[in-house]
Protein backbone atom coordinates (compact mmCIF):
# COMPACT_ATOMS: atom_id res chain seq x y z
CA UNK A 1 0.00 0.00 0.00
CA UNK A 2 3.10 2.58 0.92
CA UNK A 3 4.29 1.47 -3.10
CA UNK A 4 0.66 2.64 -4.14
CA UNK A 5 0.04 5.69 -1.98
CA UNK A 6 4.09 6.73 -3.38
CA UNK A 7 2.95 6.76 -7.00
CA UNK A 8 -0.83 8.05 -6.62
CA UNK A 9 0.61 11.00 -5.09
CA UNK A 10 3.22 11.67 -7.53
CA UNK A 11 0.45 10.98 -10.18
CA UNK A 12 -1.51 13.56 -8.34
CA UNK A 13 1.52 15.86 -8.19
CA UNK A 14 1.93 16.24 -11.58
CA UNK A 15 -1.56 16.86 -12.46
CA UNK A 16 -1.75 19.86 -9.81
CA UNK A 17 1.10 21.67 -11.57
CA UNK A 18 -1.32 21.48 -14.74
CA UNK A 19 -3.27 24.27 -13.15
CA UNK A 20 -3.29 27.95 -14.90
CA UNK A 21 -0.37 30.01 -14.61
CA UNK A 22 0.11 32.33 -17.00
CA UNK A 23 -1.94 32.98 -20.36
CA UNK A 24 -0.34 33.29 -23.78
CA UNK A 25 -0.63 33.08 -27.44
CA UNK A 26 -1.07 29.21 -28.23
CA UNK A 27 -2.03 29.43 -31.43
CA UNK A 28 1.61 29.86 -33.39
CA UNK A 29 3.58 28.35 -30.06
CA UNK A 30 4.47 25.33 -32.44
CA UNK A 31 5.66 27.58 -34.92
CA UNK A 32 8.62 29.02 -32.80
CA UNK A 33 9.39 26.37 -30.90
CA UNK A 34 12.60 24.74 -30.57
CA UNK A 35 13.00 20.69 -31.62
CA UNK A 36 15.21 20.19 -28.64
CA UNK A 37 12.27 20.34 -26.31
CA UNK A 38 11.41 17.04 -28.02
CA UNK A 39 14.49 15.67 -26.77
CA UNK A 40 12.76 15.06 -22.98
CA UNK A 41 9.98 12.78 -25.53
CA UNK A 42 13.04 10.72 -26.74
CA UNK A 43 14.78 10.51 -23.15
CA UNK A 44 11.84 9.33 -22.19
CA UNK A 45 11.57 6.43 -24.59
CA UNK A 46 14.97 5.35 -24.09
CA UNK A 47 14.92 4.88 -20.56
CA UNK A 48 11.35 2.76 -21.06
CA UNK A 49 13.90 0.91 -23.80
CA UNK A 50 17.62 1.22 -21.74
CA UNK A 51 16.83 0.70 -18.13
CA UNK A 52 14.46 -2.80 -18.05
CA UNK A 53 17.99 -4.28 -19.48
CA UNK A 54 20.66 -1.88 -17.19
CA UNK A 55 18.47 -1.53 -14.39
CA UNK A 56 16.01 -4.47 -13.92
CA UNK A 57 15.51 -4.35 -10.58
CA UNK A 58 15.40 -0.52 -9.76
CA UNK A 59 13.07 -0.23 -13.00
CA UNK A 60 10.67 -2.94 -11.33
CA UNK A 61 9.65 -0.48 -8.69
CA UNK A 62 6.45 1.87 -10.34
CA UNK A 63 7.88 4.60 -7.95
CA UNK A 64 11.00 4.72 -9.70
CA UNK A 65 9.13 4.64 -13.19
CA UNK A 66 7.28 7.56 -11.60
CA UNK A 67 10.71 9.65 -10.36
CA UNK A 68 11.83 8.94 -14.29
CA UNK A 69 8.49 10.43 -15.75
CA UNK A 70 8.62 13.36 -12.88
CA UNK A 71 12.06 14.05 -13.55
CA UNK A 72 11.67 14.61 -17.80
CA UNK A 73 8.60 15.86 -16.96
CA UNK A 74 8.03 18.46 -14.56
CA UNK A 75 10.52 20.59 -16.83
CA UNK A 76 8.13 20.05 -19.97
CA UNK A 77 5.25 21.07 -18.06
CA UNK A 78 6.96 24.17 -16.05
CA UNK A 79 8.20 25.66 -19.20
CA UNK A 80 4.50 25.18 -20.82
CA UNK A 81 2.98 26.67 -18.23
CA UNK A 82 4.87 29.10 -19.29
CA UNK A 83 4.37 29.62 -22.41
CA UNK A 84 0.59 27.91 -23.36
CA UNK A 85 -0.84 27.09 -20.23
CA UNK A 86 -3.44 25.63 -22.11
CA UNK A 87 -1.77 22.84 -23.56
CA UNK A 88 -0.95 21.74 -20.62
CA UNK A 89 -4.27 21.58 -19.32
CA UNK A 90 -5.25 19.83 -22.59
CA UNK A 91 -2.85 17.43 -21.80
CA UNK A 92 -3.67 16.79 -18.60
CA UNK A 93 -7.37 16.39 -19.30
CA UNK A 94 -6.66 13.79 -22.21
CA UNK A 95 -3.76 12.36 -19.41
CA UNK A 96 -7.06 11.82 -16.86
CA UNK A 97 -9.45 10.99 -19.80
CA UNK A 98 -7.46 7.72 -20.45
CA UNK A 99 -6.15 6.23 -17.02
CA UNK A 100 -9.78 6.39 -15.76
CA UNK A 101 -11.06 4.81 -18.85
CA UNK A 102 -8.28 1.83 -18.36
CA UNK A 103 -8.59 1.91 -14.98
CA UNK A 104 -12.19 1.27 -15.25
CA UNK A 105 -11.93 -1.50 -17.31
CA UNK A 106 -8.94 -3.40 -15.62
CA UNK A 107 -11.01 -3.29 -12.34
CA UNK A 108 -14.12 -4.64 -13.83
CA UNK A 109 -12.69 -7.28 -16.16
CA UNK A 110 -10.75 -8.08 -13.06
CA UNK A 111 -13.90 -9.08 -11.70
CA UNK A 112 -14.78 -11.53 -14.73
CA UNK A 113 -12.97 -15.00 -13.86
CA UNK A 114 -13.17 -16.76 -16.94
CA UNK A 115 -12.26 -20.36 -15.47
CA UNK A 116 -10.80 -22.27 -18.41
CA UNK A 117 -7.56 -24.36 -18.83
CA UNK A 118 -8.21 -25.19 -22.36
CA UNK A 119 -5.58 -27.30 -23.97
CA UNK A 120 -3.15 -25.38 -25.70
CA UNK A 121 -2.87 -26.18 -29.08
CA UNK A 122 -2.61 -23.72 -31.97
CA UNK A 123 -5.75 -24.24 -32.93
CA UNK A 124 -6.95 -23.08 -29.64
CA UNK A 125 -4.42 -20.07 -29.66
CA UNK A 126 -6.08 -19.03 -32.67
CA UNK A 127 -9.15 -19.24 -31.74
CA UNK A 128 -8.37 -16.49 -28.90
CA UNK A 129 -6.76 -14.78 -30.59
CA UNK A 130 -9.62 -14.57 -33.60
CA UNK A 131 -12.49 -14.38 -30.92
CA UNK A 132 -10.18 -11.17 -29.29
CA UNK A 133 -9.68 -9.20 -32.60
CA UNK A 134 -13.63 -9.52 -33.50
CA UNK A 135 -14.46 -8.22 -29.76
CA UNK A 136 -12.05 -5.61 -29.96
CA UNK A 137 -13.73 -3.60 -32.85
CA UNK A 138 -17.22 -4.02 -30.31
CA UNK A 139 -15.76 -3.41 -27.16
CA UNK A 140 -12.46 -1.52 -27.59
CA UNK A 141 -9.33 -2.89 -27.63
CA UNK A 142 -8.40 -2.22 -24.18
CA UNK A 143 -11.57 -4.25 -23.02
CA UNK A 144 -11.03 -7.18 -25.12
CA UNK A 145 -7.25 -6.91 -24.40
CA UNK A 146 -8.41 -6.67 -20.47
CA UNK A 147 -11.11 -9.77 -20.51
CA UNK A 148 -9.02 -12.29 -22.45
CA UNK A 149 -5.46 -11.85 -21.40
CA UNK A 150 -5.72 -13.62 -18.17
CA UNK A 151 -7.69 -16.61 -19.90
CA UNK A 152 -5.34 -16.93 -22.52
CA UNK A 153 -1.97 -16.60 -19.50
CA UNK A 154 -4.00 -20.07 -17.97
CA UNK A 155 -4.62 -21.76 -21.13
CA UNK A 156 -1.23 -21.45 -21.59
CA UNK A 157 0.69 -22.38 -18.66
CA UNK A 158 2.12 -25.66 -19.41
CA UNK A 159 3.69 -24.67 -22.24
CA UNK A 160 6.94 -24.13 -22.47
CA UNK A 161 6.98 -21.29 -25.06
CA UNK A 162 4.17 -18.83 -24.76
CA UNK A 163 5.94 -15.50 -25.30
CA UNK A 164 5.08 -15.23 -29.33
CA UNK A 165 0.97 -16.01 -28.32
CA UNK A 166 1.29 -12.44 -25.83
CA UNK A 167 3.27 -10.98 -28.60
CA UNK A 168 0.31 -11.91 -30.91
CA UNK A 169 -2.23 -10.95 -29.35
CA UNK A 170 -1.08 -7.26 -28.08
CA UNK A 171 -0.87 -7.13 -32.41
CA UNK A 172 -4.08 -8.59 -33.31
CA UNK A 173 -6.63 -7.86 -29.74
CA UNK A 174 -4.84 -4.58 -28.53
CA UNK A 175 -4.71 -3.48 -31.79
CA UNK A 176 -5.36 -4.29 -35.06
CA UNK A 177 -8.66 -5.84 -34.23
CA UNK A 178 -10.06 -2.56 -33.54
CA UNK A 179 -10.94 -0.57 -36.88
CA UNK A 180 -14.37 -2.03 -37.70
CA UNK A 181 -16.43 0.31 -35.05
CA UNK A 182 -15.37 3.76 -33.54
CA UNK A 183 -15.83 1.95 -30.61
CA UNK A 184 -12.59 -0.07 -31.06
CA UNK A 185 -9.57 2.37 -30.95
CA UNK A 186 -9.75 6.24 -29.49
CA UNK A 187 -8.75 7.96 -33.36
CA UNK A 188 -12.07 6.39 -34.68
CA UNK A 189 -13.88 7.54 -32.03
CA UNK A 190 -11.93 10.95 -32.42
CA UNK A 191 -13.25 10.77 -36.02
CA UNK A 192 -16.45 10.17 -35.25
CA UNK A 193 -17.30 13.20 -33.14
CA UNK A 194 -15.46 15.14 -36.00
CA UNK A 195 -18.48 14.08 -38.19
CA UNK A 196 -17.17 10.34 -39.59
CA UNK A 197 -20.81 8.36 -39.93
CA UNK A 198 -20.80 5.68 -37.32
CA UNK A 199 -21.23 3.11 -39.54
CA UNK A 200 -18.48 4.12 -42.15
CA UNK A 201 -15.88 1.84 -40.47
CA UNK A 202 -17.34 -0.81 -41.73
CA UNK A 203 -15.84 0.04 -44.72
CA UNK A 204 -12.74 -0.93 -43.45
CA UNK A 205 -13.82 -4.69 -42.89
CA UNK A 206 -11.65 -6.02 -46.36
CA UNK A 207 -8.36 -4.33 -44.62
CA UNK A 208 -9.65 -5.65 -41.43
CA UNK A 209 -10.12 -9.12 -42.10
CA UNK A 210 -7.07 -9.48 -44.23
CA UNK A 211 -4.71 -8.34 -42.04
CA UNK A 212 -6.28 -10.24 -39.37
CA UNK A 213 -6.88 -13.48 -41.58
CA UNK A 214 -3.11 -13.01 -42.81
CA UNK A 215 -1.91 -12.68 -39.25
CA UNK A 216 -4.06 -15.61 -37.64
CA UNK A 217 -2.05 -17.78 -40.73
CA UNK A 218 1.38 -16.76 -39.85
CA UNK A 219 0.71 -17.32 -36.16
CA UNK A 220 -0.85 -20.67 -36.43
CA UNK A 221 2.16 -21.93 -38.46
CA UNK A 222 4.35 -20.47 -35.92
CA UNK A 223 2.68 -21.89 -33.03
CA UNK A 224 2.28 -25.27 -34.70
CA UNK A 225 6.20 -25.57 -35.39
CA UNK A 226 7.08 -24.58 -31.46
CA UNK A 227 4.11 -26.65 -30.54
CA UNK A 228 6.07 -29.74 -31.80
CA UNK A 229 9.61 -28.68 -29.76
CA UNK A 230 7.28 -28.41 -26.47
CA UNK A 231 8.65 -30.82 -24.25
CA UNK A 232 6.42 -34.17 -23.59
CA UNK A 233 5.57 -33.53 -19.82
CA UNK A 234 4.45 -29.98 -20.50
CA UNK A 235 2.16 -31.32 -23.38
CA UNK A 236 1.37 -34.16 -21.07
CA UNK A 237 0.49 -31.77 -18.25
CA UNK A 238 -1.30 -29.34 -20.98
CA UNK A 239 -3.52 -32.58 -21.78
CA UNK A 240 -4.35 -33.37 -18.26
CA UNK A 241 -5.04 -29.97 -16.80
CA UNK A 242 -8.18 -29.39 -18.76
CA UNK A 243 -11.08 -27.24 -18.22
CA UNK A 244 -14.09 -26.11 -20.36
CA UNK A 245 -14.64 -22.10 -20.32
CA UNK A 246 -17.28 -20.88 -18.11
CA UNK A 247 -17.65 -17.35 -16.27
CA UNK A 248 -18.57 -18.11 -12.53
CA UNK A 249 -20.98 -16.25 -10.16
CA UNK A 250 -20.51 -12.33 -10.98
CA UNK A 251 -22.32 -11.79 -14.53
CA UNK A 252 -22.87 -8.44 -12.96
CA UNK A 253 -19.55 -7.11 -14.58
CA UNK A 254 -20.47 -8.12 -17.69
CA UNK A 255 -23.43 -5.28 -18.08
CA UNK A 256 -20.38 -2.82 -16.04
CA UNK A 257 -18.39 -3.26 -18.71
CA UNK A 258 -21.07 -2.74 -21.50
CA UNK A 259 -21.79 0.27 -19.13
CA UNK A 260 -18.22 1.48 -19.71
CA UNK A 261 -18.46 1.11 -23.62
CA UNK A 262 -21.86 3.05 -23.28
CA UNK A 263 -20.78 5.65 -21.45
CA UNK A 264 -17.49 6.25 -23.83
CA UNK A 265 -19.94 6.52 -26.79
CA UNK A 266 -22.80 8.54 -25.77
CA UNK A 267 -21.19 10.91 -22.95
CA UNK A 268 -19.61 12.68 -24.81
CA UNK A 269 -20.23 16.10 -27.00
CA UNK A 270 -22.77 14.78 -29.74
CA UNK A 271 -25.14 13.92 -27.46
CA UNK A 272 -24.85 16.57 -24.25
CA UNK A 273 -24.62 20.43 -24.66
CA UNK A 274 -21.58 20.73 -22.59
CA UNK A 275 -18.47 18.84 -22.17
CA UNK A 276 -18.39 15.66 -20.97
CA UNK A 277 -14.92 16.15 -18.58
CA UNK A 278 -15.78 15.18 -15.97
CA UNK A 279 -18.73 13.77 -15.62
CA UNK A 280 -18.16 10.91 -17.82
CA UNK A 281 -14.94 9.95 -15.94
CA UNK A 282 -17.00 10.46 -12.89
CA UNK A 283 -19.61 7.99 -13.95
CA UNK A 284 -16.56 5.45 -15.03
CA UNK A 285 -15.05 5.60 -11.85
CA UNK A 286 -18.80 4.97 -10.44
CA UNK A 287 -18.68 1.74 -12.40
CA UNK A 288 -15.51 0.99 -11.41
CA UNK A 289 -15.94 1.29 -7.52
CA UNK A 290 -19.60 -1.08 -7.78
CA UNK A 291 -17.67 -3.50 -9.64
CA UNK A 292 -15.00 -3.47 -6.92
CA UNK A 293 -17.64 -3.66 -3.83
CA UNK A 294 -20.17 -6.12 -5.56
CA UNK A 295 -17.46 -9.01 -6.67
CA UNK A 296 -16.19 -11.38 -3.87
CA UNK A 297 -12.45 -11.08 -3.04
CA UNK A 298 -11.64 -14.49 -4.24
CA UNK A 299 -12.78 -14.13 -7.73
CA UNK A 300 -10.29 -10.94 -8.12
CA UNK A 301 -7.65 -13.60 -6.08
CA UNK A 302 -8.37 -16.58 -8.92
CA UNK A 303 -7.66 -13.50 -11.59
CA UNK A 304 -4.10 -13.20 -9.52
CA UNK A 305 -5.17 -9.33 -9.78
CA UNK A 306 -3.32 -6.98 -8.82
CA UNK A 307 -2.76 -2.91 -9.40
CA UNK A 308 0.16 -3.47 -10.26
CA UNK A 309 -0.48 -3.25 -13.94
CA UNK A 310 -2.41 -0.04 -14.34
CA UNK A 311 0.14 1.75 -11.95
CA UNK A 312 2.79 0.89 -14.30
CA UNK A 313 0.66 2.33 -16.74
CA UNK A 314 -0.36 5.37 -14.60
CA UNK A 315 3.26 6.15 -13.64
CA UNK A 316 5.13 5.97 -17.05
CA UNK A 317 2.02 7.61 -19.48
CA UNK A 318 2.55 10.33 -17.23
CA UNK A 319 5.80 11.18 -18.13
CA UNK A 320 4.48 10.15 -22.05
CA UNK A 321 1.83 12.67 -22.26
CA UNK A 322 4.10 15.19 -20.40
CA UNK A 323 7.11 15.36 -22.62
CA UNK A 324 5.19 14.90 -25.65
CA UNK A 325 3.43 17.91 -25.48
CA UNK A 326 6.38 19.74 -27.99
CA UNK A 327 6.57 16.79 -30.41
CA UNK A 328 2.32 17.53 -30.67
CA UNK A 329 2.76 21.35 -31.07
CA UNK A 330 4.88 21.18 -33.36
CA UNK A 331 2.95 18.49 -35.53
CA UNK A 332 0.32 20.78 -34.94
CA UNK A 333 1.77 23.56 -36.71
CA UNK A 334 4.47 22.29 -39.18
CA UNK A 335 2.72 19.19 -40.24
CA UNK A 336 1.95 20.59 -43.62
CA UNK A 337 5.19 20.75 -44.07
CA UNK A 338 5.84 16.96 -44.26
CA UNK A 339 4.31 16.80 -48.01
CA UNK A 340 1.78 14.39 -47.09
CA UNK A 341 -0.94 13.85 -50.11
CA UNK A 342 -1.56 10.39 -50.82
CA UNK A 343 -3.41 7.43 -49.34
CA UNK A 344 -0.52 5.54 -48.74
CA UNK A 345 1.68 8.67 -47.27
CA UNK A 346 -1.08 9.00 -44.63
CA UNK A 347 -1.09 5.47 -44.02
CA UNK A 348 2.74 5.57 -43.07
CA UNK A 349 3.08 9.24 -41.59
CA UNK A 350 -0.18 8.74 -39.28
CA UNK A 351 1.03 5.37 -38.27
CA UNK A 352 4.69 5.65 -37.77
CA UNK A 353 3.66 9.13 -35.37
CA UNK A 354 1.28 6.79 -34.06
CA UNK A 355 3.54 4.21 -32.62
CA UNK A 356 5.57 6.47 -30.58
CA UNK A 357 3.42 9.44 -29.97
CA UNK A 358 -0.35 8.82 -28.60
CA UNK A 359 -2.62 7.61 -31.62
CA UNK A 360 -5.41 9.61 -30.74
CA UNK A 361 -3.62 13.60 -31.31
CA UNK A 362 -1.74 12.04 -34.10
CA UNK A 363 -5.24 11.13 -35.84
CA UNK A 364 -6.88 14.58 -35.34
CA UNK A 365 -3.26 15.84 -36.97
CA UNK A 366 -3.66 14.16 -40.21
CA UNK A 367 -7.19 14.54 -40.25
CA UNK A 368 -7.16 18.43 -40.20
CA UNK A 369 -4.46 18.04 -42.84
CA UNK A 370 -6.78 15.74 -45.04
CA UNK A 371 -9.86 18.37 -44.34
CA UNK A 372 -7.53 21.17 -45.96
CA UNK A 373 -6.38 18.97 -48.55
CA UNK A 374 -10.22 18.05 -49.26
CA UNK A 375 -10.98 21.63 -50.22
CA UNK A 376 -8.00 21.64 -52.57
CA UNK A 377 -9.31 21.39 -56.30
CA UNK A 378 -6.17 19.95 -57.23
CA UNK A 379 -6.58 16.82 -55.66
CA UNK A 380 -10.44 15.75 -56.64
CA UNK A 381 -8.59 12.77 -58.64
CA UNK A 382 -8.88 11.41 -55.14
CA UNK A 383 -12.50 10.72 -55.73
CA UNK A 384 -15.22 10.90 -53.34
CA UNK A 385 -14.99 12.55 -49.85
CA UNK A 386 -16.97 10.96 -46.52
CA UNK A 387 -20.02 12.34 -46.00
CA UNK A 388 -20.01 15.54 -43.53
CA UNK A 389 -16.49 15.71 -43.30
CA UNK A 390 -14.75 17.22 -46.76
CA UNK A 391 -12.26 14.65 -46.46
CA UNK A 392 -11.50 11.95 -49.05
CA UNK A 393 -12.63 8.96 -48.26
CA UNK A 394 -9.48 7.20 -49.33
CA UNK A 395 -7.09 9.24 -47.53
CA UNK A 396 -9.33 8.78 -44.01
CA UNK A 397 -8.96 5.12 -44.70
CA UNK A 398 -4.80 5.92 -44.97
CA UNK A 399 -5.33 7.82 -41.71
CA UNK A 400 -7.76 5.34 -39.93
CA UNK A 401 -5.72 2.47 -41.17
CA UNK A 402 -2.36 3.92 -40.05
CA UNK A 403 -3.58 5.20 -36.09
CA UNK A 404 -5.13 1.52 -35.45
CA UNK A 405 -2.77 -0.55 -37.38
CA UNK A 406 0.48 1.01 -36.73
CA UNK A 407 -0.26 1.23 -33.04
CA UNK A 408 0.74 -2.51 -32.64
CA UNK A 409 4.18 -1.32 -33.28
CA UNK A 410 6.12 -0.29 -29.78
CA UNK A 411 4.31 -0.86 -26.46
CA UNK A 412 3.71 2.86 -26.06
CA UNK A 413 2.05 2.48 -29.80
CA UNK A 414 -1.77 2.16 -28.07
CA UNK A 415 -3.07 1.67 -24.34
CA UNK A 416 -3.47 -1.28 -23.61
CA UNK A 417 -0.16 -3.11 -25.04
CA UNK A 418 1.66 -1.99 -21.57
CA UNK A 419 -0.69 -3.26 -19.80
CA UNK A 420 -0.91 -6.60 -21.71
CA UNK A 421 2.72 -6.80 -20.80
CA UNK A 422 2.70 -6.09 -17.52
CA UNK A 423 -0.33 -8.44 -16.83
CA UNK A 424 1.93 -11.16 -18.62
CA UNK A 425 4.92 -10.51 -16.60
CA UNK A 426 3.30 -10.36 -12.83
CA UNK A 427 2.18 -14.03 -14.37
CA UNK A 428 6.02 -14.81 -14.30
CA UNK A 429 6.42 -14.89 -18.29
CA UNK A 430 9.51 -12.98 -19.03
CA UNK A 431 8.25 -10.47 -22.03
CA UNK A 432 10.75 -8.60 -24.70
CA UNK A 433 11.93 -5.41 -23.68
CA UNK A 434 10.89 -2.16 -25.74
CA UNK A 435 13.55 -2.97 -28.32
CA UNK A 436 12.86 -6.54 -28.47
CA UNK A 437 9.19 -6.23 -29.11
CA UNK A 438 9.98 -3.53 -31.86
CA UNK A 439 12.08 -6.74 -33.66
CA UNK A 440 8.97 -8.66 -33.61
CA UNK A 441 6.44 -6.29 -35.18
CA UNK A 442 8.99 -5.22 -37.31
CA UNK A 443 10.11 -8.37 -38.52
CA UNK A 444 6.46 -9.44 -38.79
CA UNK A 445 4.10 -6.63 -39.00
CA UNK A 446 6.19 -4.22 -41.90
CA UNK A 447 5.77 -6.85 -44.55
CA UNK A 448 1.87 -7.59 -43.90
CA UNK A 449 1.67 -3.16 -44.02
CA UNK A 450 3.38 -2.90 -46.68
CA UNK A 451 1.55 -5.33 -48.84
CA UNK A 452 -1.89 -4.02 -47.66
CA UNK A 453 -0.95 -0.49 -48.10
CA UNK A 454 0.15 -1.32 -51.55
CA UNK A 455 -3.29 -3.37 -52.16
CA UNK A 456 -5.55 -1.05 -50.72
CA UNK A 457 -4.29 2.50 -51.06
Amino acid sequence: MNRLAASLGGILLILLVSLPAAASESAAIGEDLSLWWVAFFVVMLLCIAVLPLTAPKWWHSNKNKLIVSAVLGLPVIGMFLHMDYHSVLHISQEYISFIVLLGALFVISGGIFIETDLRATPLANTGFLALGALLASFMGTTGAAMLLIRPVLETNKQRTRKTHTIIFFTFLVANIGGCLTPLGDPPLFMGYLKGVPFEWTFKLAPEWAAVVGFLLLVYFVLDTVLYMREPMAAIEADRLEVKPARILGHWHNVPLLCCVVLSVAFLNENYLPFDAFPLREGVLIALAAVSWIVTPRHVRRANHFTFYPILEVAALFAGIFATMIPAILILNARGGELGVQTPMMFFWATGILSAFLDNTPTYVVFYALAENLGRNPEMAHLGTTVAQTGVHEVILTGISLGAVFLGAMTYIGNAPNFMVKSIAEQRGLKMPGFLGYMMWSIGILVPVFVVASLIFL
